[in-house]
């Protein structure tokens, strides 16, 4: 059994990347689960793969082995393309999923329906020593809700219908939001460089 370490300490995101391993026979372990667990690395990336590159190397070069990083996040054409790779503290650096989500749905306040679309954005850093960083990146369009429904997922689920649906994520069920997610799109694309490395 080979194993992985998933850059992150959600224990969300940590769930989805091991259900997208298992069939490559890959064992996928949180940052949590290490023995020590490796110092924080600094996002200072003005893109998605910058941050995730970082963030996959940074780990890798602590604890000696191959390390999937992603950098994630809502980008919202209403706000300019914001809150992007400052998804996770747009309304400050120790910022709650709610605090964050309020703040998009304060200042898309004034913005129509017909206006508020958005995408999630993925983007997989698979840092393995001596080869190299692999890239893959995934999308999911849909669009800004005007009030939070739904209590599955994270982040800002609760406000983004995917296009085609009228649920938003935090309404679909965990199965069906793997199905669509950027993350999982992303994982699509990584495939094929999982298949030749395991």
């Amino acid at each position: 059994m080979k194993h992985i370490t998933i850059a992150t300490k959600n224990k969300g995101k940590a769930i989805e990347f091991k259900a997208f391993f298992k069939p490559f026979q890959v064992e996928a372990h949180s940052l949590l689960e290490l023995a020590q667990i490796p110092e924080d690395i600094e996002e200072t990336g003005t893109t998605f793969e910058e941050n995730a590159e970082l963030k996959a190397k940074g780990i890798a070069e602590q604890i000696a082995g191959p390390v999937l990083a992603d950098d994630s996040g809502l980008v919202i054409d209403g706000l300019d393309g914001r809150p992007g790779v400052y998804s996770a503290r747009f309304a400050g650096e120790r910022a709650t999923d709610e605090e964050n989500i309020q703040k998009v749905l304060q200042e898309m306040n004034e913005i129509k329906e017909d206006e508020r679309t958005a995408r999630f954005v993925s983007v997989l850093a698979l840092y393995i020593p001596g080869k190299g960083t692999f890239f893959s990146k995934g999308y999911c369009e849909g669009k800004i809700t005007f009030q939070k429904r739904g209590i599955n997922g994270f982040g800002y689920d609760p406000i983004f219908v995917p296009n085609g649906y009228t649920e938003t994520l935090a309404e679909l069920s965990a199965t069906e939001k793997n199905r669509i997610s950027h993350r999982s799109k992303a994982m699509k694309e990584m495939e094929s460089i999982l298949q030749e490395l395991f």
